[in-house]
């Protein structure tokens, strides 16, 4: 019981959480936001990291498993090369700030960026896909903030669905793309959570303890995406950006 929350109350926020994790990594990105504040209130803040990040990884093989013939590699290879920065930024400014410093910095940046595809959408003509996601400028931007992001909060999924969102990918290619990058990621991070002291056995068991509820988000995920029409799932992405941008400035 420890290990979830020390209590039936902080079992059931946990498993509410891995639940979000899995509908965020098979159907809407950047809902998972909501399970990293769930995870920070019952755990401090630098184990709280490690210990998600071990949940979404979980997420990650799930998703991967289900889009395994839908990724865009030629968007991830674009992406790819551009978090390492990311990561470094990250691992500096973790140095010299707060954690609500950090939550409202990043929750500033998605607002931003969020009003930023808003605005090229309403340039854009209906049935018209807008080209900025193609320009080298766009895609480091975007990597290095993904980078950023997920080295500091586990808050990265928004910016992808930012960036995806831009590109005008149909919604099962958009799933199986942030899948796979999330999934190459996340692997990456690990060594780097373990060197820092972050990451312990016990995070790997509390993930496999987790991981029905991970599993149970990742089928409903699955079932809604088949199911909605694209323009509900363009719609979902950017109000669950939204959402992620509320959740760290409010948080």
């Amino acid at each position: 019981m420890e290990l979830l929350g020390g209590s039936l109350a902080g079992a059931a926020l946990m498993a509410t959480a891995a639940l979000l994790i899995g509908f965020s990594k098979t159907a809407i990105g950047g809902l998972a936001v909501i399970a990293v504040a769930i995870f920070a209130t019952l755990l401090p803040a630098r184990e709280s990291t490690a210990a998600i990040l071990a949940v979404l990884i979980v997420g990650d093989v799930i998703a991967c498993w289900r889009y395994r013939r839908d990724p865009d590699w030629s968007l991830i290879r674009r992406l790819l090369p551009a978090v390492l920065p990311g990561l470094v930024l990250g691992t500096l400014f973790l140095r010299v700030v707060d954690d609500t410093t950090l939550r409202r910095s990043i929750g500033a940046v998605l607002l931003v960026l969020l009003l930023l595809q808003l605005a090229v959408k309403a340039r854009t003509s209906e049935g018209e896909t807008s080209q900025v996601h193609r320009h080298p400028v766009a895609a480091w931007t975007a990597g290095t903030g993904m980078g950023f992001t997920t080295m500091t909060a586990n808050a990265a999924g928004a910016v992808m669905t930012l960036y995806l969102s831009a590109a005008g990918v149909d919604k099962r290619r958009f799933v199986g793309t942030s899948a796979w990058f999330f999934l190459i990621v996340n692997l990456v991070k690990v060594p780097f959570s373990v060197a820092l002291g972050l990451m312990h056995v016990d995070d790997a068991t509390r993930a496999a303890l987790l991981a029905p509820a991970v599993l149970a988000g990742g089928l409903l995920g699955y079932a809604t995406v088949q199911v909605i029409s694209q323009r509900t799932f363009d719609l979902a992405v950017l109000l669950a950006s939204a959402l992620s941008a509320a959740v760290l400035l409010l948080g």
